[in-house]
């Protein structure tokens, strides 16, 4: 398998890290790698690329608008240090969304999509380049009211989706942001983190109790619903 690839960013050093970690995939062939969209463009239209590696804000261009142009895109994986694009990334079917710095646990995850099939590589690569920094991201930025907010993962308890919104309980607040729990859970680390309701996401070292059909959380139940017991049981058992 030979899956030809092109790197875009207007960050070099983000273009270096992005090849580093491609660098170890015998079946990835980097066939370019560029600063903007309309050089991504020009390169698209002259050369079969399979997987594009996309910033999404960039001067002239945004990454999501190249992707609206193209009549049969690649498979994309958006890079950013803007979480507010998320919810559109995930509308133009990009295969992932990696949040700024990205790390090579989180890069790895999202290549596993990409190989679909294939053993779980983050095993593989943790045995076969155990010199590589896997370090988790320690921290997202959330829109809450006018302002972007920092929030440090291991601060949150859980996550509540309420319509378009959702509720993020730390130990000493509570924030309201305007985005799906589905894309806020793809930004998480998925080994921290626990779905155990379609309106609840939480976190599995701040979990108190639990039974059949509720876990414990700050004093506080928290419903497991019915499609996601067998997940939790097997989670929570490890």
């Amino acid at each position: 398998m030979n899956i030809r690839t092109l790197i875009v960013d207007d960050e070099p050093h983000a273009i270096e890290v992005i090849e580093k970690y491609v660098s170890n995939f015998s079946e990835i062939e980097l066939v370019a790698k560029c600063s903007n969209a309309i050089q991504a463009f020009q390169i698209l239209q002259k050369d079969h690329i399979d997987l594009l590696f996309l910033d999404i804000k960039m001067p002239g261009l945004l990454g999501t608008e190249l992707v609206r142009t193209l009549k049969a895109p690649p498979k994309v994986i958006f890079t950013t240090a803007f979480q507010d694009y998320a919810l559109e990334g995930f509308d133009l079917n990009a295969v992932d969304y990696l949040l700024k710095p990205i790390s090579f646990d989180r890069f790895l995850r999202a290549m596993d999509k990409i190989f679909n099939g294939y053993k779980p590589l983050i095993q593989q690569f943790h045995a076969a380049v155990p010199q590589i920094e896997t370090k988790t991201d320690s921290f997202i930025y959330l829109r809450v009211e006018r302002k972007t907010v920092k929030i440090n993962i291991k601060d949150i308890y859980w996550i509540e989706s309420l319509k378009d919104y959702i509720k993020v309980v730390l130990v000493d607040k509570t924030l309201v942001s305007k985005q799906k729990i589905s894309v806020v859970a793809e930004l998480l680390p998925e080994d921290m983190f626990l779905r155990i309701h379609r309106s609840f996401l939480v976190a599995i070292d701040k979990i108190e109790s639990y039974h059949s059909y509720a876990i414990e959380v700050l004093g506080k139940e928290l419903p497991i619903g019915r499609n996601y017991k067998d997940e939790c049981r097997r989670r929570l058992r490890q």
